[in-house]
C-alpha cells in the first residue's frame, strides 16, 4: 500500500491488513479443498445437481495480466453463486501449452520449448491460486502433455476413419515470418493473426478436417443458442459460414485441342445467366492451367507471380484496378448458346467453389469493371426502377426490378418466380440444378513447425497413408532445441531422422512419419471433454461423466474467440455426437464476453507506456480490491478503462465491510426473527436483488446493491438499532455471502469474526422470508409534460384509478395546472402518473 493510503486508514491500516488475510486463507483454503468437484451431497444424501463453469483456458505467454484478472474475476461470480445455491461445481483450469509463441522463445533462448512452456504455467499457476478463484486443481491438464495429446491424435484418427480427416493439393495461406500454412480463419486483413506478417499463397499439400460437412448442422443448432448467446457471436458465425441458396450451372469449355470440358459455377442468381457475358476463373485454380491455350499460358504464368504475392483481402477489394489474362477459350452459355471468353483473374478466389464464376457485369459491381477494363461486351437484364443503364454508365444496378433482355422471363417482375424458372429450364435441359452453396471452407489442421501435436500418419511406398494404430500412441514429439527449430519452410521434425524413419505397421517395410504437426486449434475444441476425468485412459473423455456434468452451463471469455475456437468446437461436439459418445450437440449452453481492459481510452501496451501491471497492483491493493474494482467496473461485456477505476476506493469499501463484523455482538444461531424489521426487510431486499441480477448477468448493480446493505446496516446501527440487535447479524452474514463472490478473503475473514468455520463459499445462499419483500408503501411520480410535480406515498395494489384520482386532486399538481385543459392522462400504478395538457 501507499503511505497515502496508509495514512488515510490511521490505526485501520494494521487491522485490515490484506496481506495478512492473503497469507492466512490461501494455505487454509488448500487444506480443505472446497472446490472439488464430485463430493457434494443434495437432499437425503444424494448427489448435488451438478454446473459445469468453464472459462477459456490460458496460453502460458508470461504471468497473469488484467485480461486474465477481468475474465476470471467475472466467472468466478457464477461458480461461486452456484456453489452458494447448492450445486456440484466444475471449475476446472488447464493450460492451452501448444504453439508457436513457445517455439519462437525456444529458438531465441536455444531451448527445448517444453522448458519455457512449463516455467510459465507454473508462474500463471502460482498467481492463479493467490487470485483465489475457486477452480477445481484436481482436473488441471495442459495441452502439450503427451497424456493429453494422445487423445488429440486418437481423435484425429477417428475423424480420419470417418471420411472428416485428408490430405489435399491446395493454394494455402502462408506466412513468410513463421513459415507456416495458416487457414482462413487466423488471417486478419491480409495479415497473420499471430504475427502481423503480409500473408502470401503457396501450394502445398496440406491435412483438412471437413467441417464443411456440418456446414447446414453448425447453422440450424444456432437455434437454441439465441437467448443464452450473445447475438453478436451468433451474427459473427452465420456470416462466416455464408449460406446462400442457388443453382450449380454448368457451361461446356472448347479446348484449344477441339474437346470440350464441363465446368460448373455457383451462382445465387441463375436468373441473370442472360446477362452472362465472359467467365472468370481464379488465376490460381487448377481449372485456370488445365483449360489454358498454348499461346496464352506464359502470360498466365508471369501473372500468377504477382497474383501469389496477393493476400486473399486484397484480392476481393472493390477499389483495386482489375487486372487479367485472356485464356484463349470460350465457354457456352447454357441459356443463350453464345460463346463467351474466358478469362483469369486475381478478383476471384481458387477455394471458392470451382474457382470460377460466370460474370454479369451489367449486375455487379466488380464484373463490370473488369469488362470495362478488358473491353467486355455488358448486358442489362433487370431494368431497376430508377436506375441509369448500366451499359451506358458503367455503375452496375442491384435489386428487384423487370426482366429484359432475358428470354421467356421479360417482362417478369418476380424474381423468385424467375430463379424457379431458370432452375426447372437448367434441370430440363440436364445443363444444372438449384443448391445451396456455403462460404464456410474446409479446416486447414497441419502446421510446418514443431511444438504441437504431430499428425499421427506414417506414410509408406507400398501402402501409401497408414495410421498409427491406437496402441502405439501417443506419438510424441522427440528431444529438439532451438537450434533446431529454425523456420525453414517445412517442419523442423523432417530433420529428426530417427523420428521420422519408421517401419510400416501394415508390411513393416521402410516409412516415413507424418511431419507437420497439429493447429492448436484442434487441442482446444476439446479440452472441455477431458476436464471430466484429465487421467482417464479408456478414451479423450470419459462418457459417463459427460452425461452427468455435460454440455457447459456457463462459458465465459472473449469474443475474439467467436469464429475460430467456438465454431471447432461445436464441430468436434457434433461428431462426438455422431460417433455415439456424447448425447448432446452443443457445447456451451451459454455464453458471456467480457470486455477488454484498457487504460486512458486505449489497448494496454508498453510501446504506448499505458501498461499496467497486474502483479504490482495486487501487491498495492490486495487481490480482493482488485477483483471488486473488475466486477463493479460496469457491465461484463463493457470494456474496463483502468483510468476510470478505482482499486483504492474499492480497498475503502472492503474495510468498511470489515469493521460492520467487528461490531456485531449477538451470537451464531440467534433467532432473527426478533430483530429490526426494517433492516431485515432491506436485507432480505437485497439479497432477492442480488440473485436476480446475477442470473442476469448484472454483476456490477449486484456489488451496487451489496454496497447499499454495508450503508443501511452502519446506519441502523449509528442510529439506535444496535450492535447486539439480530437484524445486524443477519445483514453481515447476508452482506460475507455476496463478498465471498467477489472478495473472497474480506468475505472469509467477515465470516470468522462472526464466530463461524470456514468455509464462506459454500456458507449457502440466504433464505429470503417473501413477507419481508412486500412494501407497506410505494412513491408514485406525478409528471406534468414530463416534469416531476408530485410524489405520492400509495398502496402497492393501488389501481390506475384510484392513482389517477389522488393525484389529480394533489394540491402541487393543481397549482401547476393552473386551469389548463388536461388531454391525457397515462397512468401505471403503483409508480407513475403522466398527464399531458
Amino acid at each position: 500500500m501507499t503511505q497515502e493510503q496508509t495514512a488515510d486508514q490511521g490505526a485501520e491500516q494494521t487491522t485490515y491488513d490484506v496481506v495478512a488475510l492473503q497469507e492466512k486463507w490461501r494455505p487454509v483454503w488448500e487444506r480443505l479443498d472446497p472446490f472439488r468437484a464430485g463430493r457434494r451431497e443434495g437432499a437425503q444424501g444424494n448427489p448435488a445437481p451438478k454446473r459445469y463453469a468453464l472459462t477459456m483456458f490460458p496460453y502460458p505467454s508470461g504471468d497473469l495480466h488484467m485480461g486474465h484478472a477481468e475474465v476470471t474475476a467475472l466467472h468466478d461470480v457464477f461458480a461461486r453463486y452456484w456453489w452458494q445455491k447448492g450445486y456440484d461445481v466444475l471449475n476446472p483450469i488447464g493450460w492451452d501449452s501448444f504453439g508457436l509463441p513457445a517455439e519462437n522463445a525456444a529458438i531465441k533462448r536455444d531451448e527445448n520449448p517444453a522448458v519455457w512452456t512449463y516455467a510459465n504455467i507454473e508462474t500463471q499457476a502460482e498467481s492463479f491460486k493467490r487470485y483465489a478463484i475457486s477452480f477445481d486443481w484436481s482436473r488441471r491438464l495442459h495441452t502439450s502433455d503427451p497424456e493429453y495429446y494422445r487423445w488429440t491424435q486418437w481423435l484425429f484418427l477417428k475423424f480420419r476413419e470417418r471420411g472428416l480427416a485428408y490430405r489435399k493439393n491446395s493454394p494455402v495461406n502462408w506466412c513468410p515470418n513463421d513459415q507456416t500454412v495458416l487457414a482462413n480463419e487466423q488471417v486478419v486483413n491480409g495479415l497473420c493473426e499471430r504475427c502481423g506478417a503480409v500473408v502470401t499463397k503457396r501450394e502445398l499439400n496440406q491435412w483438412y478436417f471437413k467441417i464443411t460437412d456440418y456446414a447446414q448442422r453448425l447453422l440450424d443448432d444456432m437455434a437454441p443458442l439465441e437467448d443464452t448467446w450473445p447475438s453478436k457471436v451468433l451474427a459473427m458465425q452465420r456470416n462466416w459460414i455464408g449460406r446462400s441458396e442457388g443453382a450449380h450451372v454448368d457451361f461446356d469449355i472448347a479446348l484449344a485441342d477441339g474437346s470440350t470440358t464441363r465446368v460448373t459455377v455457383f451462382t445465387t442468381r441463375p436468373d441473370t445467366l442472360y446477362g452472362a457475358t465472359f467467365m472468370v476463373v481464379a488465376a490460381d485454380a487448377k481449372l485456370a492451367a488445365e483449360i489454358v491455350a498454348p499461346e496464352q499460358r506464359q502470360e498466365l504464368d508471369d501473372y500468377l507471380v504477382g497474383v501469389r504475392k496477393e493476400s486473399d483481402i486484397d484480392r476481393m477489394a472493390t477499389d483495386r484496378p482489375k487486372t487479367g489474362v485472356d485464356l484463349g477459350v470460350t465457354a457456352t452459355n447454357p441459356v443463350t448458346g453464345e460463346q463467351m471468353p474466358v478469362w483469369a483473374a486475381d478478383y476471384v478466389l481458387a477455394d471458392y467453389g470451382t474457382g470460377a464464376i460466370m460474370a454479369v457485369p451489367a449486375h455487379d459491381q466488380r464484373d463490370l469493371d473488369f469488362a470495362k477494363a478488358m473491353g467486355l461486351p455488358v448486358r442489362r437484364v433487370v431494368d431497376v426502377p430508377g436506375a441509369e443503364n448500366p451499359e451506358e454508365t458503367y455503375v452496375a444496378t442491384v435489386g428487384d426490378g423487370t426482366y429484359v433482355n432475358s428470354g421467356s422471363l421479360d417482362g417478369l417482375t418476380d424474381k423468385a418466380a424467375g430463379i424457379r424458372a431458370i432452375i426447372e429450364k437448367l434441370e430440363a435441359d440436364g445443363r444444372g440444378s438449384g443448391t445451396v452453396n456455403f462460404r464456410l471452407r474446409d479446416w486447414l489442421l497441419s502446421r510446418q513447425r514443431f511444438w504441437g501435436a504431430p499428425i499421427p500418419v506414417i506414410h509408406c511406398p507400398s501402402c501409401g497413408e497408414v495410421p498409427v494404430p491406437d496402441d502405439q500412441l501417443p506419438v510424441v514429439l522427440p528431444d529438439l532445441k532451438g537450434a533446431d527449430l529454425k523456420p525453414k519452410g517445412v517442419s523442423p521434425l523432417a530433420a529428426a531422422e530417427e523420428w521420422v524413419n519408421v517401419a510400416c505397421p501394415q508390411c513393416g517395410g521402410d516409412a516415413k512419419r507424418d511431419t507437420d504437426t497439429m493447429d492448436t486449434f484442434v487441442d482446444s475444441s476439446w479440452y472441455y471433454f477431458r476436464y471430466l476425468d484429465p487421467h482417464y485412459e479408456g478414451g479423450p473423455f470419459d462418457p459417463e461423466k459427460a452425461r452427468e456434468w455435460m454440455p457447459v452451463a456457463q462459458y465465459v471469455g472473449g469474443v475474439e474467440h467467436a469464429i475460430l475456437h467456438l465454431l471447432y468446437s461445436r464441430f468436434f461436439t457434433k461428431v462426438l455426437h455422431d460417433m455415439g459418445m456424447i448425447d448432446f450437440v452443443e457445447p456451451f449452453t451459454a455464453l458471456m464476453n467480457q470486455g477488454e481492459v484498457i487504460n486512458e481510452g486505449r489497448g494496454m501496451s508498453k510501446s504506448l507506456g499505458n501498461g499496467v501491471d497486474l502483479g504490482e497492483t495486487i501487491d498495492e491493493f490486495g487481490v480482493d480490491a482488485v477483483r471488486l474494482t473488475m466486477v463493479f467496473a460496469g457491465p461484463p461485456e463493457a470494456d474496463i478503462d483502468w483510468a476510470d477505476v478505482s482499486p483504492a476506493g474499492s480497498l475503502k469499501f472492503l474495510q468498511r465491510a470489515w469493521r460492520l463484523a467487528g461490531d456485531v455482538t449477538s451470537e451464531p444461531g440467534v433467532d432473527v426473527a426478533t430483530g429490526d424489521v426494517e433492516l431485515r426487510k432491506v436485507t432480505h431486499k437485497v439479497v432477492a436483488d442480488a440473485e436476480q441480477l446475477i442470473e442476469s448477468q448484472r454483476f456490477n448493480v449486484m456489488v451496487a446493491r451489496t454496497m447499499e446493505l454495508v450503508n443501511a446496516t452502519r446506519k441502523a446501527i449509528d442510529s439506535g438499532c444496535g450492535p447486539a440487535d439480530p437484524a445486524v447479524r443477519e445483514a453481515v452474514e447476508a452482506m460475507a455471502v455476496l463478498l465471498s463472490l467477489v472478495a473472497p478473503y474480506t468475505a472469509e475473514e467477515v465470516w470468522e469474526r462472526l464466530g463461524h468455520e470456514p468455509t464462506v463459499a459454500l456458507a449457502g445462499w440466504p433464505t429470503v422470508d417473501p413477507a419481508l419483500l412486500v412494501e407497506d408503501t410505494v412513491t408514485a411520480v406525478v409528471q406534468i409534460q414530463g416534469k416531476v410535480k408530485a410524489r405520492l406515498d400509495v398502496a402497492p395494489s393501488i389501481t390506475d384509478a384510484e392513482l389517477e384520482s389522488l393525484a389529480m386532486a394533489d394540491a402541487g399538481v393543481v397549482r401547476a395546472l393552473d386551469g389548463r385543459a388536461v388531454r391525457k392522462v397515462i397512468v401505471r400504478a403503483p409508480k407513475l402518473v403522466n398527464i399531458v395538457v
